[in-house]
């Protein structure tokens, strides 16, 4: 992981640091946010990297609703609207097995990354 391009080590800090015993929102329940949790930080390992030397950024990967966490989907990042695994990352999207999550949806409002929202204690 030494070889995380610096933004990317920062998120993995950032989602390292959120308990995957206790949801950042009220609205998911902890099983889910463990299981996110830890896909999130697999795909951080494994297509951070690329994924940051595409443009990817916080918001677009970990973004959620400023005020309502999880439960509006429309200000979700990639990462933030499942528990699936990723398979792939592009210039526009990240793959998983079954679905893609889109950076290019026309009119979308990125949220704050989710451990900014978890650190306003709004869950």
């Amino acid at each position: 992981m030494s070889d995380l391009p610096p933004a990317v080590a920062s998120w993995r800090d950032q989602i390292e640091r959120l308990s995957e015993h206790a949801s950042p929102c009220r609205y998911l329940l902890p099983a889910k946010w463990a299981a996110m949790r830890a896909s999130a930080l697999a795909f951080l390992d494994q297509f951070g990297a690329e994924a940051h030397r595409l443009g990817w950024t916080a918001p677009q990967l970990f973004g959620v609703h400023p005020e309502h966490g999880f439960l509006r989907v429309e200000y979700a990042g990639a990462l933030m609207v499942n528990d699936s695994r990723v398979t792939g990352v592009e210039p526009d999207r990240v793959v998983f097995d079954r679905f893609s999550g889109y950076r290019t949806k026309p009119g979308q409002t990125w949220g704050p990354p989710v451990w900014e929202f978890a650190a306003k204690g709004r869950g």
